[in-house]
């Protein structure tokens, strides 16, 4: 499989930055996400390493016959719920090796308010958070860094904010940084 997502993303003219961090537990904020696109470019990003991870997708798309697909595609639905955040610490504490991969945006549609799940999980699991990004324009996939410290969400969202400053989005006009942590 790693093989034809390497051949699958050349043939699509992306370019692989960096390496997954070695860690072996992270939540994994993937950014800018516009497009349906971004879910299979990260997936083939993300089989370039021998890293187990599960995606978190909305509840909605785990309806018959999707819910098949989803599950192939290595995802589990998202409940809006404090719970969640537990259940999700549970996931860890139950793996060796596990790395949760989402949107801190949280939809496809411009949003100036990230929904904060992805801190409150990173914390509650006490495992870092690896800022993943796809940019469009340079045809990038990568790394853009790794917050081990999550003791503040202010300064931790700062940090995102600062390092999503120059990504492309498929579609810019639908992307933005969480503006109350600038």
């Amino acid at each position: 499989m790693k093989e034809l997502s390497i051949y699958l993303l050349d043939l699509f003219g992306w370019e692989i930055k960096g390496k997954f961090p070695d860690i072996k537990k992270s939540v994994v904020i993937f950014a800018p996400h516009t497009s349906y696109w971004d879910g299979l470019y990260g997936k083939l990003f993300l089989m370039q390493f021998d890293i187990s991870y599960k995606f978190l997708s909305k509840k909605e798309f785990f309806k018959f016959p999707m819910r098949y697909f989803f599950k192939a595609f290595g995802s589990i639905p998202v409940y809006k719920s404090k719970e969640y955040i537990n259940q999700i610490a549970e996931l860890f504490n139950n793996n060796k090796e596990l790395h949760i991969v989402l949107s801190p945006e949280g939809q496809l549609a411009k949003t100036t308010h990230w929904k904060k799940g992805f801190y409150y999980m990173a914390e509650k699991a006490n495992v870092p958070i690896v800022v993943g990004y796809i940019d469009y324009k340079k045809k990038e996939l990568g790394i853009k860094g790794v917050i081990t410290e999550n003791d503040n969400i202010s300064t931790t969202i700062t940090k995102i904010n600062r390092m999503y400053k120059d990504v492309n989005a498929k579609y810019p006009e639908n992307f933005a940084t969480d503006k109350r942590f600038n």
